[in-house]
């Protein structure tokens, strides 16, 4: 016979009692191991381990799953920095929220039957777009786009429950972002309307992130692009591309997030020698 703990770890850490009485878990066994501790019980009903993520155990508290942003973490999705603490909830299209302390959830509300444990990546996706700004929607749209967490369906159902103006930045993502930079980079061209190529092979060079003006190469630099030998090979790129008659631009994580503005003066003043 199985342990409710046992049982617990097999089913993502948390689980209502009535489903673990599947598996002969006795109401008898599930008070005995919550007061020797190897289980808590989150609400009448609805037992966990004692190491589960906490925003999963209070999420469970109000009733139903994590998501939003910390969601879409728990999945691998790339996100934006995000200081808030808050814990969003899902409770389905209509579930109901059950009081606890402390209590600071914000509550989602959506087609679907909510269960225990993380929300889905599209659920946490149409939830996301609610709470975030559009950049940070964007880049997690593309990122759990490219790692295969949604599927075509799941875009549909996107496209279908947010509103119409937004349809255009949906239209944008790819499927093919390596990263939240990139991903970041390109609307923001995109915004100042400048024509640009992605993921482009030059003969000699390889394959870069983004071309613009047929002669401006835009690189989006990761932090393991700092040192070693992958930044030599970088160098070595650079230098190539310079003698086909190439300029390179390359800019890091703290540039394109947070001094947007260096970024621009850096590309506009390239473009402009790239049709002189």
């Amino acid at each position: 016979m199985f342990q409710p703990a046992d049982l617990l770890e097999r089913f993502g850490g948390i689980a209502r009692g009535t489903f673990l009485q599947r598996f002969q878990c006795t109401r008898k066994q599930l008070a005995e191991h919550t007061n020797n501790g190897s289980i808590i019980r989150v609400r009448p009903g609805v037992f966990a381990v004692p190491w589960l993520d906490p925003r999963v155990v209070a999420a469970a508290a109000h009733g139903g799953e994590l998501t939003c942003a910390a969601a879409l973490r728990a999945h691998g999705v790339w996100m934006l920095p995000n200081p808030d603490a808050e814990i969003h909830v899902w409770l389905g299209g209509s579930g109901r929220r059950h009081p606890h302390e402390p209590c600071e959830c914000i509550t989602h509300y959506s087609a679907g039957r909510a269960g225990l444990g993380i929300a889905s990546a599209v659920t946490a996706l149409i939830h996301a777009f609610r709470c975030l700004s559009r950049e940070a929607f964007f880049a997690a749209y593309e990122s759990a786009w490219n790692q295969r967490l949604i599927s075509a369906s799941d875009r549909a159902r996107i496209r279908h429950e947010l509103p119409k103006s937004v349809e255009w930045l949906l239209d944008l993502a790819r499927s093919d972002a390596q990263s939240g930079l990139e991903s970041l980079l390109r609307l923001r061209l995109h915004l100042l309307g400048i024509r640009l190529d992605c993921q482009v092979v030059i003969d000699g060079v390889g394959r870069v992130d983004f071309v613009i003006g047929g002669r401006i190469i835009l690189e989006a630099d990761g932090k393991d692009n700092h040192t070693g030998d992958k930044r030599h090979a970088d160098l070595m790129r650079d230098a190539a591309a310079s003698t086909l008659g190439y300029e390179t631009l390359r800019f890091d994580y703290a540039m394109i997030v947070h001094h947007w503005d260096v970024v621009v003066a850096a590309i506009l003043p390239a473009l402009a020698r790239a049709r002189a």
